[in-house]
């Protein structure tokens, strides 16, 4: 097996139990409110303390792995999310839940952009933009995965169980990580010893940092409202609690089949022109999805809804990856994510907003279309000033 592939299959591992940990709490906010016998409205906030922890991580993890090496917080970062998602297990509450959801969101957000990042260093610049949408496919499989697990195993071994086993499997990875994952070759080592985020706006970044912040967190607040709140709405409007969880894991579905596509369009076209259309067609399922239809038709539509969406963001993280020269690549990324996280931290709080507001679904999905249009606009203006350029030729700096 080439290094290539070995390190895009591992750091895959890594961001599918990323996903499946990130993910599983929206699938699981209706089994939640009943054992808890709390108001939905009251589950934003639990939503969204994960994010708050994985906004920290990327913050703080990923900048550091610049210095300290990507691997070994590849390794550290893993262990942190699934020792604290195990406790996660025994919360019996919502103070429990919350603090133990903070902590592991540390973990979680070490290992995101360092998987990226490690991924795209061991990548062919020819093939880089497909290489890393592939790996970062793992994230919505981690999500397919999460939502089947629960659909199949809460009724029959609680909602606990699914934290019992998001928390066992990262903890079996780590062996494999320790062994099998190279360090990266390329890190920059300053007097001060880390990584200044000032370096981001250095040069022709200066400008695409700022934009490029947006677009992520536009893109993840609309991620997470649908991760979040799409089964519990879906439930809310009498379909069957599995059913909805299922229906709901068509958002990463259809982000799947976009990250399958959109790689080696991006390696053909350039970022900018795939990204702007997925974000407009972002917006018009998003719209479509809260118009009361048949089982087919809200199906359809979850699943256009997360190929724009979702693939959207595999598609940003790859862009970011190409982005930023390796020397500054795992801060780069992880500053793209982690102010990203602001939006996916909102994203849950506004709908759980809408929610005990009383809007009617379809206004709410109006609503919730307006940052698909907003990332539809930047990206396009990025397109404008970064767009002739060659991303190929910016990571081999």
């Amino acid at each position: 097996m080439s290094r290539e592939l070995r390190v895009a299959l591992l750091c895959s591992l890594v961001v599918l139990l990323d996903g499946l940990d990130t993910q599983v709490i929206g699938y699981l906010g209706p089994a939640l409110a009943a054992e808890w016998k709390i108001p939905p409205a009251v589950l934003g906030p639990v939503f969204s303390a994960g994010l708050v922890g994985l906004m920290g991580g990327l913050l703080t993890l990923g900048p550091l792995a610049d210095v300290w090496g990507r691997k070994r917080t590849i390794l550290v970062s893993v262990a942190l999310f699934g020792m604290f998602t195990l406790l996660t297990a025994q919360a019996n509450g919502v103070a429990d839940l919350m603090i133990y959801r903070v902590i592991a969101g540390i973990g979680l957000g070490g290992a995101m952009p360092n998987a990226l990042a490690l991924t795209g260093e061991n990548s062919a610049p020819h093939r880089r933009a497909t290489v890393t949408v592939a790996m970062f496919c793992g994230f919505s499989l981690g999500s397919v995965l999460g939502g089947g697990m629960t659909a199949t195993l809460i009724a029959e071994h609680g909602w606990r169980s699914i934290f019992l086993i998001g928390g066992i499997l990262p903890i079996v990875l780590l062996p494999l990580l320790w062994w099998a994952l190279p360090e990266s070759g390329q890190l920059l080592r300053t007097q001060e010893g880390r990584v200044p985020v000032a370096r981001l706006f250095d040069g022709e970044h200066r400008i695409g940092t700022p934009l490029l912040w947006v677009v992520f967190f536009m893109n993840l607040f609309e991620f997470f409202f649908l991760q979040s709140w799409l089964p519990t709405m879906l439930t809310s409007q009498g379909m069957a609690q599995p059913r909805a969880i299922l229906v709901s894991t068509l958002v990463s579905v259809g982000g799947i089949v976009a990250g399958i596509l959109s790689g080696p369009l991006m390696d053909r076209l350039g970022p900018y022109r795939v990204l702007g259309w997925l974000y407009a067609g972002g917006a018009v399922f998003v719209v479509i999805v809260g118009i009361p239809s048949s089982l087919t038709a809200i199906s359809v539509a979850t699943f256009a809804a997360g190929f724009c969406v979702s693939g959207a963001q595999k598609s940003v993280n790859a862009l970011a990856v190409l982005f930023y020269p390796v020397r500054v690549r795992s801060t780069g990324v992880g500053w793209a994510l982690g102010i990203g996280r602001g939006g996916g931290i909102l994203g849950p709080l506004f709908g759980g907003w809408m929610v005990a507001a009383g809007w009617s679904t379809p206004r709410i999905f109006q609503w919730a279309a307006v940052p698909m249009l907003i990332a539809t606009v930047v990206v396009f203006m990025m397109g404008v000033r970064f767009g002739g350029e060659r991303e190929s030729t910016q990571v081999a700096r």
